[in-house]
């Protein structure tokens, strides 16, 4: 059997798992997508029956999955829709357009992170990952616009009824703002650590989000993931963290290394204590 396969074969397989794959991309964060999660749950269940041989079990999870999909062209044409719109602009094979969204959101928050740092102006990011945080935001002011770093800046400016609080983000837009986070429960912490870092390490202990922080008093920025505050971040390492949290590429191997030894170079280093209860 194996003399039969011919090396066209190899590439026609590699076409067709990089088309798939480049589909199931365009369907995340869709609606479509979760039929497709639903679709592969039936179709193990199906291939499971067969191989025990239930045969009711089998006959029915086949008939369901065939009026499924016939159903899905009607039930989520628009995705549908947006898809064919995607593959008519060539984006399915555009990588680099996704990389330079990803250094573009990234520049235009570090921007205004080191300008808020430079003005001693206090602010609280939260970049929502796969824990979804609207229990949060939903009670607070929704914005839903675009990442910017003139907007991210007038949130927290001094006078704004939005200041108070934080901001949470998505990977595309502002969700939104005067959001009231968790306080941490860590007891250990030193009396001197404010309200504002321990809302970030709150966060971080129910959910997967990360929280970048702008002390108020000390003008730096803190880093706070996984329930562990890191100080005094560089511009190269808020730019990093932030490409890693926009990158579409971000699931390489390289990338999470050079993640992870920034992360535990920040971590090597205790933590001075702050001066003051507001930062």
């Amino acid at each position: 059997m194996l003399e039969n396969i011919r090396w066209q074969d190899f590439i026609d397989i590699a076409i067709i798992a990089f088309v798939f794959y480049r589909i199931l991309l365009l369907l995340v964060d869709t609606r479509a997508m979760q039929l497709v999660k639903g679709l592969l749950v039936l179709g193990l269940l199906a291939a499971g029956a067969r191989v025990i041989q239930l045969e009711a079990l089998s006959w029915m999870l086949g008939r369901l999955l065939g009026v499924i999909i016939i159903a899905i062209p009607i039930v989520f044409q628009p995705e549908l829709r947006r898809m064919l719109e995607e593959l008519g602009r060539g984006n399915i094979l555009r990588r680099k357009q996704a990389e330079e969204r990803a250094a573009q959101l990234s520049d235009e928050i570090t921007r205004a992170l080191l300008y808020l740092q430079s003005q001693h102006i206090g602010a609280i990011l939260v970049f929502q990952r796969t824990t979804g945080l609207k229990d949060i935001w939903r009670s607070a002011v929704q914005i839903h616009g675009a990442i910017t770093h003139e907007l991210l800046v007038s949130i927290f400016w001094p006078g704004n009824p939005l200041h108070d609080g934080a901001t949470i983000i998505d990977k595309s837009t502002v969700l939104a703002a005067a959001c009231y986070l968790p306080l941490t429960e860590n007891s250990d912490l030193s009396r001197w650590i404010g309200t504002r870092h321990r809302a970030a390490l709150g966060i971080t202990e129910v959910s997967d989000a990360m929280a970048l922080v702008v002390s108020e008093e000390r003008g730096e920025v803190a880093l706070a993931i996984n329930g562990h505050l890191s100080r005094q971040l560089k511009e190269n390492q808020i730019r990093r963290l932030l490409l890693h949290y926009f990158s579409a590429t971000a699931t390489s191997r390289s990338v999470l290394d050079n993640l992870q030894k920034d992360l535990r170079m920040l971590w090597s280093s205790e933590p001075e204590e702050e001066n003051d209860k507001k930062s």
